[in-house]
């Protein structure tokens, strides 16, 4: 596999700590494929080596998340925190958190429902083609998916939701449809993790290693 890079570590403090981190990541993971990168960003993000094998992958969502990075399509996430912490480098897509949306606001006052939720309702069909990040909120991932019952059609949603109300369901969920998707099973997740799962695809792109590579688990 080519030699992966962390494109926020730009000092050499933070490039060494990257690299070893790394070197750690692919002893505890492997290194067989484009997955097994995702896998050692998240347990780097986590420091949980078991994280690995909660990770799931539907529908070629590497191949899906490249192809829409190099198009530079819109990057939606649920929360601010989620948004801060996907890099601004090695891509020109833009990056949105849904709370900021003012046209949400309306949804919440009419439905109820919460304001993540009213965000990616507000969205609807300008989530065609977008990449979905949800790193905290159950009830905004229970939104997207049936925004995509009902049509709807991301390039790739990273479904990351933690929490012990609808997270592991809202995860089931999503894999059960027909997107690419990158999620985990059971409660645990959050924002480092989907972070995490961005920054890597974000960090293969740049690379520029996709084309003619085996992805393979």
């Amino acid at each position: 596999m080519p030699e992966t890079s962390d494109l926020g570590a730009v000092t050499p403090q933070a490039r060494e700590i990257s690299s070893r981190s790394r070197s750690i990541a692919r002893e505890i993971v492997g290194d067989a494929g484009y997955h097994d990168r995702v896998r050692q960003r998240c347990v780097i993000a986590t420091g949980d080596p078991e994280f690995a094998n909660l990770l799931r992958f539907e529908n070629d969502p590497v191949r899906a998340g490249i192809d829409a990075i190099r198009r530079d399509s819109a990057v939606y996430t649920d929360i601010r925190m989620v948004s801060v912490g996907i890099s601004k480098v090695g891509h020109d897509c833009q990056v949105t958190c849904v709370l900021d949306l003012a046209a949400g606001k309306d949804f919440v006052d009419r439905y109820g429902v919460t304001r993540t939720s009213a965000g990616f309702m507000a969205m609807g069909r300008d989530l065609d083609g977008s990449i979905v990040v949800i790193g905290n909120a159950p009830s905004a991932a229970l939104t997207v998916c049936e925004l995509i019952k009902d049509g709807v059609c991301p390039a790739l949603v990273i479904g990351i939701p933690v929490g012990f109300v609808n997270a592991a369901e809202s995860k089931e969920l999503l894999r059960s449809l027909d997107v690419p998707s990158i999620t985990c099973v059971g409660t645990r997740g959050g924002t480092p993790v989907a972070v995490a799962c961005m920054n890597e695809l974000i960090a293969i792109t740049a690379q520029g290693v996709l084309d003619g590579e085996d992805d393979a688990e």
